[in-house]
């Protein structure tokens, strides 16, 4: 049994020839006013088995990370790597560096505390004991806004949209703790820890156990300058403290902040203060440096963890490398695009893209795009191991436990990208169906809906559809 296409005008409906099911069938599964498109074919094919509105633009969501981890195999190779350095314009002696200490951060969304101490270590096997001139924080290696245009403002604070900056240490995200008042009406209380260079107030108003005001009184956090939170709104009084974590907003001062107590704490002085680079200097002498893991480890952890922190400074590298300019979210968008047309044959047409991540409700593709890009991937896969990051469904990553995969008996047998945003369930990538064969795949669902009352209970239309649809597909090819 196979798939054929069944001229019907414009509609693009497929039927399966054995049971005469056209996608309609699929889609009535689904909550009122969902808007599916859907396109299916095997690699190397020149006509797609199943097409279902493939031209309708729509939001790719994560599947964006596959078209970022593509261009930057192509553009960067897969042995590149992240690297910050400690670098020196002065020279050193009798313990003292005469002039600045240059921290160049390259944008590694991996970089940790722990790497910055060990490259400040390195300093002190160096002999240095003071420093001279300033400590400088150098951003240069981008430009412009560190958050895309098209980010919901109200995930701005959230970890997973942590402004991917040219400085990034531990994510550049923080937890805290917020203590109920033990006397209702009083305000609640914030815990630190003071290894994080951030200062958070409390205006949240502790309320009684069973208020009636607790339902519509919500937390809300009001970021300021140089890394200063102010959390408002209302707590019911609890036994346990309620954990909160955060997003980092400006990078390069937490950068600095870190770095500097860091030094203080290996008896390095700093005579002069912090400053901030944002424009290309004269490299220095290099003294210490850190590297990233090479970047098709990163793009493993990016593909199968849904990381948007990788996927973004991975797509704003991919502008500076292209075009030897600070990286910028136009600089990688127009090295993506070119990127893909002249070394892959990927013509993105109207597309729009905006980031590398998908965050962006700017973003818009079509199911037929994405398919030259999985196309291209399926028929180069044996020199790009792409496939292997991508999350297998029932086994690791955003498909581990996705339920109607799960349903459909394809544990093992699709890996793909998934994307989710409010209303959106996509899915982009392969099956190897019962006859061994490989197909791409991609699923743009949007408008995905339900009332108040089947909130508990709205992934179940989700899942009945895509049971039935990848069982068919995984089983009729």
């Amino acid at each position: 049994m196979r798939f054929v296409r069944i001229l019907t005008g414009l509609t693009g409906v497929i039927m399966l020839s054995a049971h005469g099911a056209p996608v309609e069938n699929y889609t009535e599964l689904l909550p009122d006013g969902a808007n599916l498109a859907l396109i299916a074919q095997k690699i190397g094919a020149t006509t797609p088995a199943i097409d279902y509105h493939s031209q309708q633009m729509a939001l790719p969501a994560s599947t964006q990370k596959v078209i970022t981890a593509l261009a930057a195999l192509l553009q960067l190779g897969p042995a590149y790597r992240f690297s910050t350095t400690l670098e020196s314009d002065g020279a050193v002696g009798n313990g003292v560096l005469r002039g600045n200490l240059i921290a160049r951060f390259g944008g590694d969304p991996t970089l940790s505390r722990q790497q910055l101490r060990n490259m400040v270590a390195e300093l002190r096997k160096q002999g240095i004991r003071q420093v001279s001139g300033d400590l400088v924080i150098d951003t240069s290696v981008f430009a412009s806004h560190d958050k895309a245009p098209g980010w919901p403002w109200n995930d701005l604070t959230q970890c997973f949209s942590a402004p991917p900056g040219a400085a990034i240490v531990d994510r550049n995200c923080f937890s805290v703790s917020l203590y109920s008042a033990p006397k209702a009406g009083d305000n609640a209380f914030i815990r630190v820890a003071a290894y994080y260079p951030v200062q958070m107030f409390s205006q949240v108003r502790t309320l009684a156990k069973g208020s009636p005001d607790a339902q519509y009184c919500e937390l809300d956090v009001v970021p300021g300058e140089l890394n200063r939170f102010t959390l408002t709104g209302c707590l019911p009084q609890r036994a346990e403290p309620l954990p909160l974590a955060f997003a980092i907003q400006d990078g390069a001062s937490y950068a600095g902040a870190i770095l500097k107590s860091e030094l203080q704490q290996a008896d390095i002085e700093v005579g002069g203060t912090v400053l901030r680079q944002t424009t290309p200097g004269t490299p220095g002498k290099i003294l210490a440096q850190a590297f990233s893991a090479p970047l098709h480890d990163l793009l493993r952890v990016m593909l199968k963890k849904s990381d948007n922190m990788i996927a973004d400074t991975v797509f704003r590298t991919i502008g500076h490398e292209r075009f030897k300019v600070p990286g910028t979210w136009r600089a990688g968008s127009d090295a993506v695009r070119q990127i893909l047309r002249q070394q892959a044959g990927i013509d993105l047409g109207n597309t729009i893209i905006v980031d590398g991540s998908g965050l962006s409700r700017h973003d818009l593709i079509s199911p037929a795009t994405m398919m030259q890009v999985l196309q291209y991937i399926g028929q180069h896969d044996q020199t790009l191991d792409f496939i292997s990051m991508l999350p297998l469904a029932g086994y690791d990553g955003t498909l581990m436990y996705r339920a109607g995969l799960h349903e459909a008996g394809v544990d093992g047998k699709v890996s793909a990208k998934t994307g989710s945003l409010q209303g959106v369930y996509n899915l982009a990538g392969f099956i190897t169906t019962v006859s061994g064969q490989r197909m791409a795949f991609v699923q743009y669902l949007s408008g995905y809906a339900v009332p108040p009352q089947d909130q508990k209970a709205r992934r179940i239309p989700l899942v009945r559809f895509e049971s039935r649809l990848y069982k068919d597909i995984y089983q009729n090819n």
